[in-house]
């Protein structure tokens, strides 16, 4: 989910892995040259969702990747398929009031362009979770701690570090 933590905790893996971080939102970005907002401003939401999954087919058969999908990713059957069996994911888990409180500056994320974005997140979450746990090998919680301390934890699951050893 947006604000849980994908692109910080992503990124510190990847470095403590030796493996390289792409995070989806901005790939897509620099591909098209406008921002994610733009794209849905212009071409929608549905348009915004094509581009997205044609990234994540195309990067989730990078090898050594980790991957930071936006939180949306995990509508469409096929990036759930693609993130399933082609990679290990690891699901972020934050509650409402986390996000809430991680987003609050945020004025660019289109989903959150409401008068209630408390109500939104808790809307968009309850919507997702299931998505999400049915797609995830490893949930974490993604709380208000240390994501260092997070990202040790990750590398001691067993799952977590049986894909690092087959890479």
């Amino acid at each position: 989910m947006m604000g849980a933590g994908k692109s910080t905790v992503g990124r510190l893996l990847a470095r403590r892995c030796g493996f390289e971080f792409i995070d989806c939102d901005r790939e897509l970005e620099a591909r098209s040259g406008v921002s994610i907002a733009t794209i849905f401003e212009l071409e929608g939401e549905e348009s915004f969702r094509r581009r997205e999954a044609a990234l994540i087919d195309e990067l989730t058969q990078r090898p050594r990747t980790v991957l930071a999908t936006g939180g949306g990713a995990i509508l469409a059957e096929d990036n759930r398929r693609h993130l399933r069996s082609r990679g290990l994911v690891i699901y972020l888990r934050a509650s409402a009031d986390e996000i809430l409180r991680r987003t609050a500056k945020d004025r660019a994320r289109p989903l959150l362009q409401t008068g209630d974005r408390r109500g939104r997140i808790a809307q968009l979450l309850a919507e997702r979770e299931a998505l999400y746990a049915q797609v995830a090998h490893v949930t974490v919680q993604s709380g208000a701690g240390n994501p260092n301390r997070l990202v040790a934890r990750l590398l001691e699951d067993p799952q977590v570090a049986a894909v690092l050893r087959g890479s």
